[in-house]
């Protein structure tokens, strides 16, 4: 594994065994057990969007490693007067052991990894979330027991999460259905790279993709980016809200969001709270996530 631009740069082998390691790190820090295996080495982390959950897990995930993170901002940067991607790729890769970025375009990651001699991971892109589904992964693993035949009803906008859990999910031998209006389907190319390891459903009816669905996931309407576009999709959103109503199909689904979330939009406060929800677990374990990906790159 060098770089983790997009999930599918990880076969399905090496994504089980990315979840593998994340359990037994999981279950080591519980008991207190922390050993320094990246000591000495350094993260570099460029963020040209704000986050939470991706700079303070891995931040915390160096740390626990032994090594160091480096918090980057795009416009502190000389990237934000204007250097070349591929200038300040081969720049930083001559100091630090892997760069992990937030980004608006998925080309800006593309590009930067294409000149690095260090492995670089995508934080987050519009098209993609890898890092995200893995936490994701181990969330199903761990309440359902096994991933392979597990049934995910994504309902809303086909996302940058939604686009990478396709992927994820039709390597490991999962089930997906999504459900959007027309014109807010996951990206087609990664659709169509998806048909080569499974099939994809997609509904205009939630209820119709809730059917049987082990895990029922949702993200907001208007993404980091699409603030101008909010008010058209909250009327175009109206009826694709994960309620109780919608819960209630699937008996024994779990509900899970990747954060942060419009209560009251996408999902109900009632549900998000709800014994169903997991969406905490879920972003507990991006901490664990991280780390087992930070070991298998650069260890």
């Amino acid at each position: 594994m060098k770089h983790i631009v997009s999930i599918s740069d990880l076969s399905s082998e090496e994504i089980l065994s990315i979840l593998e390691l994340a359990e037994k790190l999981k279950k080591e820090r519980k008991m207190g057990i922390f050993k320094e295996q990246l000591k000495n080495k350094t993260l570099a982390m460029i963020f040209e969007l704000p986050s939470t959950r991706t700079r303070v897990s891995f931040e915390v995930a160096m740390l626990e490693l032994g090594g160091n993170a480096l918090y980057l901002n795009w416009n502190d940067l000389q990237l934000g007067r204007g250097e070349p991607i591929k200038d300040t790729a081969r720049v930083m890769s001559r100091y630090v052991h892997a760069v992990m970025m937030r980004v608006r375009k998925h080309e800006t990651i593309e590009e930067f990894a294409k000149f690095s001699s260090v492995p670089v991971i995508n934080g987050l892109s519009n098209l993609e979330h890898p890092c995200q589904v893995i936490a994701d992964l181990l969330t199903i693993k761990e309440k359902k027991g096994e991933l392979r035949r597990v049934k995910i009803a994504w309902i809303g906008d086909g996302n940058n999460v939604c686009n990478s859990l396709i992927l994820a999910s039709t390597m490991l031998g999962m089930k997906i259905a999504i459900a959007c209006p027309e014109g807010f389907e996951p990206n087609s190319e990664i659709l169509r790279r998806a048909k080569k390891f499974g099939h994809v459903d997609i509904f205009r009816d939630p209820k119709e993709a809730v059917k049987d669905a082990d895990v029922i996931y949702t993200d907001v309407w208007a993404s980091m980016g699409q603030e101008a576009e909010r008010e058209k999709r909250l009327k175009l959103f109206r009826n694709y809200q994960v309620n109780e109503d919608l819960v209630s199909i699937s008996r024994d689904a779990i509900v899970m969001h990747c954060l942060p979330a419009h209560r009251g939009e996408e999902i109900t406060d009632e549900v998000i709270e709800s014994e169903k929800s997991v969406v905490f677990d879920q972003a507990e374990n991006r901490l664990h996530a991280q780390k087992a990906i930070l070991l298998k790159l650069i260890s």
